[in-house]
């Protein structure tokens, strides 16, 4: 698994943003020069990005874009699923359930059944490798929701001291 260079663009212009003084936009020309990138690749981006408000276009001679709030709401997670899509990473192909059961996890549902005193089950089946794919995807999610566009600059103004 890959992101794309555009999530790199993104992450790293809201990084330039926030490192900026607050209050101050940047134009489109100088955060290009400053990530070594064409000025109309970083625009459908930060396009992207403003649509979602996580930046805001500033008009006029000194125009630019800066962050739409506060750093440190601004999650690697929530830039990523704006760049990227928010869609699941993986998703089980269909395979023939009765021809390769070990794919497969029986769920229980308990329930309880009006006529007895013993509890039915109701069963359906889930893949198995979607289920690890998942449960990976959820750590990842959750690791990336935890670092905001502020931990970066916090951690790079620590190293630079």
């Amino acid at each position: 698994m890959q992101f794309s260079k555009s999530t790199g663009y993104a992450l790293h212009a809201l990084i330039h943003l926030a490192h900026g003084e607050r209050g101050q936009n940047v134009g489109i020309k100088e955060l290009a020069k400053s990530l070594s990138v064409s000025e109309s690749y970083l625009s459908k981006i930060m396009s992207k990005l403003r649509q979602d408000g996580i930046v805001r276009a500033v008009t006029g001679v000194s125009g630019g874009y800066e962050l739409a709030r506060d750093a440190s709401q601004i999650t690697f997670l929530e830039v990523i699923q704006v760049v990227e899509g928010r869609q699941h990473l993986y998703d089980c192909f269909s395979i023939d359930e009765q021809h390769h059961p070990m794919f497969f996890e029986a769920e229980k549902a308990e329930f309880e059944d009006v006529d007895s005193s013993e509890p039915a089950f109701a069963f359906g089946k889930d893949c198995l490798v979607k289920k690890v794919m998942d449960g990976a995807e959820r750590q990842m999610y959750d690791y990336l929701r935890k670092h905001t566009i502020q931990w970066v600059v916090d951690s790079a103004s620590c190293h630079n001291k």
